[in-house]
């Protein structure tokens, strides 16, 4: 055990070293962001983890979203309360039958090199991310589009092109293959988004990188230290220039949540998106508005490898399912507003009633017992446990889930070897099925039931991490998407569910909340169920910045 013993001289060079650091350090932040001293005004957000790519055809995380949301612009966008709003579109018709949707674009959009942005733009863009050598993680999300599927899987018959057409630079027609209800959420996804032909064209998979990367949006890249910062820098060229108050934006990667909260508290961070959970309670009794949690569409889950036995046993996956003590994780291990999740739509979601596991409601006595006869009779006991690993993303909070699962798991025959990894290899090793049993989680790209259930559809592709494929399931989603009626639609996607809450091809677990850290100067951050925030609508006033204990209250508060 570490002394806290200091000689008085110790403790003198600490507190001299912490008065000028702590000062000098908190002035840095602060100029950064003040106007008047005729300096840039800087946001610094934390951003959870390192970005595998700013190229919006090969990334999938909602921290890359943060940052390309910045720089590019959709045909639709989302608002401060995460809403759709129309972006390069200035229009939106759709034709009666839900099928044709076109779309008039902004005169006054240019690429922030000065060059028009095109609706040959978002044709060139569509194409590109659903042909099959770009192996686009999210290209199944886009499979609405007329003939996207089998172009994407590379089965097009001669002839049979992709639905989307520029009948003019500023004229834009997509054809679906069904109604879809939900496209102006969806085309606020990044998967939609125009790219640069021109650009692309020039630099091919380099294009991207900081120098050659032009967008259409707020923002335009300036450089990239990797696991050090993205900066972006205010794009003057962006049609609503005017409006937007901040000039540069440092995103961080900050997976460790204890150290961003330090940084927060240090001035060097204007916000982050997470606080850890053990700092909950500080949190409530010293940065009560600075602590922002709020109800969002997630589901937190356990994905299953169905094709690595002895997985394929739905013995064995519904025994895992039952074992799992929902309401120690959400109500005692989190504790901040999750709930327990015994379905993969989360309750959020409009227009959809989910079905329950069938166990939801049993005694965790009953469940135990139940999950251990499963167990008994796929060939395991006591004497004969099984043995497999568990896969999760490294934080802390995900270790003392993962540890606490194990735990429940051990009560019903089992020997489980826990293995975490940062969430890049953690996901390249769910989608390429180099595992067994692993976390993981799905935020809604748009508020809508499918947005969910296409995950576990036979060809979802990387998106499917166990490979589940159920025809029964597949051929229910495809009655619900060709299905106009909200509420006969609703009970077709239902009876879906209901087939993976019996079989378990993944298990949810709780439901979650978005967790943050906002300084008081931040302004324009709203409290969202998509948990979007786009730099854009932020602005800084430094005469709301919270006053933090000087470095001497604070090592004195130790001391004492």
């Amino acid at each position: 055990m570490a002394s806290r013993l200091l000689t008085v001289g110790a403790i003198g060079a600490l507190l001299v070293a912490g008065i000028f650091g702590y000062s000098a350090m908190n002035k840095g932040a602060t100029a950064q962001s003040d106007p008047a001293a005729g300096n840039v005004i800087t946001l610094h957000r934390g951003n959870g983890t390192e970005p595998s790519s700013l190229d919006p055809h090969r990334s999938a995380g909602t921290w890359e979203n943060n940052i390309i949301g910045d720089m590019f612009l959709g045909l639709y966008t989302e608002d401060q309360q995460g809403l759709p709003i129309l972006g390069v579109a200035e229009t939106h018709t759709t034709s009666e039958d839900g099928l044709v949707h076109t779309f008039t674009l902004r005169e006054d959009e240019v690429w922030s090199d000065g060059v028009p942005v095109t609706a040959h733009d978002f044709e060139f863009a569509l194409n590109r991310i659903l042909d099959p050598e770009m192996a686009a993680e999210y290209a199944s999300l886009l499979y609405l589009i007329k003939n996207a599927a089998p172009i994407n899987a590379g089965t097009a018959e001669e002839g049979q092109t992709l639905g989307v057409y520029a009948l003019d630079d500023h004229t834009l027609e997509i054809h679906l293959e069904r109604p879809a209800p939900y496209l102006p959420q969806l085309l606020t996804h990044y998967t939609t988004f125009a790219v640069p032909q021109h650009v692309v064209e020039r630099y091919g998979d380099t294009w991207s990188r900081a120098g050659n990367m032009v967008s259409n949006g707020a923002y335009m890249l300036a450089d990239w230290v990797p696991n050090d910062h993205v900066r972006v820098v205010k794009n003057e060229r962006f049609f609503d220039a005017d409006n937007v108050s901040i000039e540069e934006v440092y995103y961080y990667p900050t997976d460790d949540a204890s150290s961003a909260l330090r940084r927060f508290r240090a001035g060097e961070l204007d916000l982050n998106t997470d606080f850890p959970i053990q700092q909950n309670q500080w949190l409530l009794e010293n940065m009560p508005e600075e602590r922002r949690v709020a109800p969002y569409i997630v589901t937190s889950y356990i994905a299953v490898n169905v094709q690595a036995p002895p997985f394929d046993d739905i013995r064995i996956r519904q025994a895992l399912a039952m074992a799992i003590n929902r309401d120690v994780i959400a109500y005692q291990i989190m504790g901040i507003g999750q709930e327990p999740a015994y379905t993969l739509v989360p309750p959020l979601i409009p227009n959809y009633t989910p079905p329950r596991a069938f166990f939801a409601d049993w005694p965790m006595q009953q469940r135990i017992d139940r999950a251990r006869e499963l167990m008994r009779e796929a060939g395991y006991g006591p004497d004969n446990p099984l043995q497999f690993e568990f896969r999760y993303r490294e934080s802390i909070d995900n270790r003392r889930i993962a540890v606490a699962t194990a735990g429940f798991w051990g009560e019903i025959y089992t020997d489980v070897s826990l293995i975490n990894t940062e969430p890049a290899t953690h996901y390249d090793d769910l989608q390429s099925g180099n595992f067994q049993v692993g976390g993981a989680g799905w935020v809604a790209d748009f508020p809508d039931a499918e947005n969910y259930l296409f995950l576990l559809n036979s060809n979802s592709g990387l998106l499917n991490y166990g490979n589940y494929n159920n025809p029964e399931y597949d051929a229910l989603l495809d009655q619900a998407a060709n299905t106009i009626d909200l509420i006969e639609r609703a009970e077709t996607l239902a009876r879906a569910e209901a087939i993976i809450m019996d079989e378990m091809p993944l298990i949810p677990t709780i439901y979650g909340v978005s967790r943050s850290i906002v300084g008081l100067h931040v302004i324009g951050w709203e409290d969202n169920a998509v948990n979007i925030h786009r730099t854009r609508f932020i602005s800084l006033d430094e005469s709301q910045r919270a006053e933090q204990p000087s470095f001497v209250d604070q090592i004195m508060r130790w001391f004492n």
